[in-house]
């Protein structure tokens, strides 16, 4: 008995639910026979936003929802049927140059080696070396920026000057009291990364600063900048290999999704061919 009930319970919930009518969609806006519903609006608004700018933002949307709708509706009327024709046919390859590209690039990912070595690197240098000008002048140099009264001063003059490994570990340990620094001399930097690290150096007096070789104090308010410049290379010359090094490996990359993209297309062509899905008509 008690089975039973349970069973006549649960039938009449699904029944009731059944035959209840399916709640429509509530429109905020209308234009023409074209209807903007609550759910397409219902994820615009991010969390947080005050009330005052949730209406407006909300407006905005609504309004140029219903403004496109409109000039759409009034273009359809008013173009000549050339030109609806016309714009169709590109609407259709826009359509289908975007499906085949999401496709293609979807198989490109899974099958390209994005593994690109120094020597394939260097090896792809060598040929384009005469491509590769560098637009500015590139610069190799360290300095410390520290506050003048620092009781150790002398000590960290000296070992900045000399440089050697120990050196350079012994003020690694004592960066904690500098303003800012660097330290990897053998890396280029281009030139106006130099002007925001060291703003006193900017293009008019760059050649009093900047030239191979030089070490120098600079006192300005508050600090002393302790500066040694390794090395200067002008604009326009041959940039090193490191420095262009990720833009040569994006460009192998590159140049192998190319050539795998025109692979996969014959594979897809000469496959459809086989499976008779494609002729051509002589």
């Amino acid at each position: 008995m008690k089975k039973f009930l349970i069973v006549t319970i649960i039938l009449s919930f699904v029944s009731c639910e059944y035959f209840k009518k399916p709640q429509e969609p509530k429109a905020v806006a209308r234009v023409g026979d074209q209807f903007l519903y609550q759910e397409d609006i219902q994820n615009l608004v991010p969390k947080g936003t005050s009330k005052k700018d949730s209406i407006a933002i909300v407006k905005a949307f609504i309004d140029n929802w219903a403004t496109q709708k409109i000039l759409l509706e009034a273009a359809e009327k008013n173009l000549n049927d050339d030109q609806i024709e016309e714009f169709n046919v590109l609407i259709d390859q826009y359509k289908t140059d975007l499906y085949t590209r999401a496709y293609l690039e979807q198989l490109v990912v899974r099958q390209i080696d994005t593994v690109v070595s120094d020597a394939q690197i260097n090896e792809y240098y060598e040929a384009n070396k005469q491509f590769f000008k560098n637009s500015s002048e590139l610069v190799k140099l360290r300095y410390i920026n520290l506050v003048k009264e620092n009781p150790k001063f002398d000590k960290i003059k000296t070992k900045f000057s000399s440089f050697t490994p120990k050196d350079k570990k012994e003020l690694a340990d004592l960066a904690v009291q500098f303003k800012s620094y660097a330290f990897n001399d053998s890396v280029w930097v281009d030139i106006n990364q130099v002007y925001e690290k060291l703003p006193f150096i900017n293009a008019d007096n760059k050649t009093q600063y900047i030239s191979d070789g030089i070490n120098y104090q600079y006192p300005d308010s508050t600090t002393m900048w302790l500066v040694k410049v390794k090395q200067v290379l002008p604009k326009d010359s041959p940039t090193p290999l490191q420095f262009v090094k990720p833009t040569i490996k994006q460009v192998i990359i590159n140049k192998r999704k190319l050539e795998l993209i025109q692979k996969l297309q014959k594979e897809i062509t000469d496959d459809a061919i086989k499976d008779d899905k494609y002729e051509i008509y002589k």
